[in-house]
């Protein structure tokens, strides 16, 4: 009983919190993320210690429902129209983006002295970005047109190439180490990617085909959240990437059922109570003292991960024959960095545990610093894209 009123209290003032948030962010320059993230560590243990330790407990599920719904949303961005006007600039930035942070990132640690093995993993994680928290942003600053849409494509491709390229120096350090992985990382890949497309167009074609019939062109929200939900869990049981699976599947619904567009618009209308309480807890559950342990290897991760991704976005930009605003602040707007990263390091300190203690140390402290600036970028390259 005790449990239970804890919960419904902290969750109403939460919920309460993202109004008042949405207040201050109107008044402000921050983005709604930073503050919640900021208000969530206020409230956490690190400050004021107000949040039930069994209520931080389920932050995975909150988490995982989040992403999935933001996936699935996400998906529902690239229709066949969309990817004939803006494919190659999509194709271009996202994948110029990703190789040259994991290369800038694995240069400048291996100057500085760290192992190159390290370097190379290090830096193939820092391609990863925060497909919530960039949701959120646009949403929040209102902006539409060609610059938001090519951003929330590359976010979709983002963790795709990302994992790609993981796989692959997971492959590459294993096989100059002579480490013994288990999983060998080729299989990873393709139970990673390859079963989570499979399972997102399992589940996206029959979905695409079935909902809409009990309201006709209007399914239920119950519809909607069911294909969801299944589509999430059938994939973390499978042992497959969640995200990519409801991004798969948003692709395959939006695209073959012509019928109705309400499975998006339903969604659109309950994740943002989910993403209030997903930051706020965030947030409770960062833990600052990883910040005074930065040192120089994480400020060289922080300061190359920018630059990688400014560079990668102006090189792709510029191959693609991109208008000026994708190409200057394109790379801005892809900064946050949040759970994929997180995902990836803990895979990597498994395969290695030799070197656990520094690729987790560098990513939860470098993470904390991206969730919490990021947004801030994004919302600084939204303004300029749109208005320059």
């Amino acid at each position: 009983m005790e449990h239970t009123a804890q919960t419904l209290l902290t969750i109403g003032s939460i919920l309460l919190l993202g109004l008042a948030t949405d207040l201050i962010g109107r008044k402000t320059s921050l983005p709604r993320v930073t503050l919640l993230l900021v208000f969530g560590v206020l409230i956490g243990n690190e400050v004021l210690g107000i949040i039930p330790p069994f209520i931080l407990d389920h932050f995975e599920l909150i988490a995982d429902m989040t992403l999935v719904m933001i996936g699935f949303l996400l998906g529902g961005k690239l229709t066949t129209g969309l990817l004939r006007s803006m494919g190659n600039q999509l194709l271009a930035i996202s994948i110029f983006t990703v190789i040259v942070t994991a290369l800038l990132v694995t240069v400048g640690l291996v100057l500085l002295g760290v192992p190159y093995e390290i370097a190379l993993l290090l830096g193939c994680i820092a391609t990863a970005t925060d497909p919530v928290a960039t949701v959120d942003v646009v949403k929040e600053y209102g902006s539409k047109g060609r610059f938001p849409d090519l951003l929330f494509s590359i976010v979709v491709l983002d963790d795709a190439w990302g994992l790609i390229l993981f796989s692959l120096g997971l492959a590459v350090v294993a096989s100059l180490t002579g480490t013994n992985v288990g999983i060998p990382p080729t299989l990873f890949l393709v139970r990673e990617i390859g079963g989570a497309i499979l399972l997102g167009v399992a589940i996206g074609l029959p979905a695409a085909y079935l909902t809409g019939r009990i309201r006709p062109g209007q399914p239920m929200l119950a519809e909607a959240l069911g294909i969801v939900f299944i589509c999430g869990g059938a994939a973390i049981w499978l042992g497959v990437s969640f995200l990519i699976a409801s991004m798969v599947m948003g692709v395959v619904v939006t695209n073959i059922a012509q019928h109705h567009e309400y499975p998006f618009h339903a969604i659109e209308g309950v994740e943002w109570p989910f993403m209030v309480i997903f930051f706020v807890l965030a947030g409770a559950y960062l833990e600052f003292d990883a910040l005074l342990d930065i040192g120089f290897i994480g400020t060289i991760y922080i300061l190359s991960r920018i630059a990688g991704k400014y560079l990668g976005s102006l090189i792709g930009g510029t191959i693609s024959n991109a208008n000026k605003e994708v190409k200057n602040w394109m790379g801005i707007a892809l900064m946050p960095q949040a759970g994929a990263a997180m995902g990836m390091a803990l895979i990597a300190s498994n395969y290695f545990p030799e070197s656990r203690q520094m690729i987790l140390s560098v990513i939860i402290s470098t993470t904390i610093f991206f969730e919490i600036t990021g947004p801030v970028f994004t919302r600084v390259a939204l303004k300029k894209g749109a208005t320059e």
